[in-house]
């Protein structure tokens, strides 16, 4: 996510102080996706997962070992309020996917609600602020992601209708300014689910960057 110029733009629209904090949470995420891309036997994915479930929660008792994404969570993070436990639970979406033999809804919302609902609900606390939205954004951000992952037709496109309604249900109304960087992280979702499976996302493409500019200004 954080070579992507849309989603870094987006985390962006945060007060400057709190940028670095939102940054390596989602650099976190990425982490656990490059565990899912690099590992082709499930037992190997669970160990990789379970070491950085320990190591997460060795962070509220212990200095983080010399390992860039624990150094900037330990920095950044925690004095925020958000703790080693709480993002530890963040592996158990990744599992869900690694442990289960099919993807099917069952094993795609769990993925969605413990990756995308996680991730969201420690962004917002970062950021100060609550919304009934934010639970229904980081479903769908994470189900956009998969859909564009999964090799059957099928599951991507149960993915992708499981994405769209909870990005319908994510931007309907105004975010309340502080919050508009996840809101605008939903939106580049919903553009991304635009896009053809198939197709490269055109990501820094000028009516993109212009739609997140608007969202930025109005929330909407």
């Amino acid at each position: 996510m954080q070579a992507d110029p849309e989603s870094a733009l987006a985390l962006d629209y945060a007060p400057a102080e709190i940028r670095p904090a939102l940054h390596a949470l989602f650099a976190l995420d990425d982490t656990f996706g490059q565990v899912l891309r690099t590992t082709t036997e499930p037992m190997i994915g669970q160990m990789r997962l379970a070491w950085w479930h320990d190591a997460l929660r060795r962070l509220d008792e212990a200095a983080p070992p010399a390992q860039p994404v624990l150094q900037d969570l330990a920095e950044a993070v925690l004095p925020r309020g958000v703790s080693g436990a709480a993002l530890a639970e963040l592996v158990t979406g990744w599992e869900a996917l690694i442990e289960a033999e099919t993807i099917d809804e069952a094993v795609m919302r769990a993925h969605a609600e413990a990756r995308g609902g996680g991730v969201f609900a420690a962004a917002a606390a970062l950021l100060g602020r609550s919304d009934a939205r934010v639970a229904a954004a980081g479903r769908g951000w994470a189900l956009a992601d998969l859909s564009r992952h999964l090799r059957a037709a099928g599951a991507a496109g149960q993915a992708r209708a499981m994405a769209e309604a909870a990005l319908a249900e994510a931007l309907s109304g105004a975010w309340p300014a502080r919050l508009r960087p996840l809101g605008a992280l939903a939106l580049v979702a919903r553009m991304n689910l635009a896009v053809p499976a198939d197709a490269p996302i055109p990501a820094g493409a000028p009516r993109r960057v212009a739609r997140l500019m608007v969202h930025r200004m109005t929330g909407r």
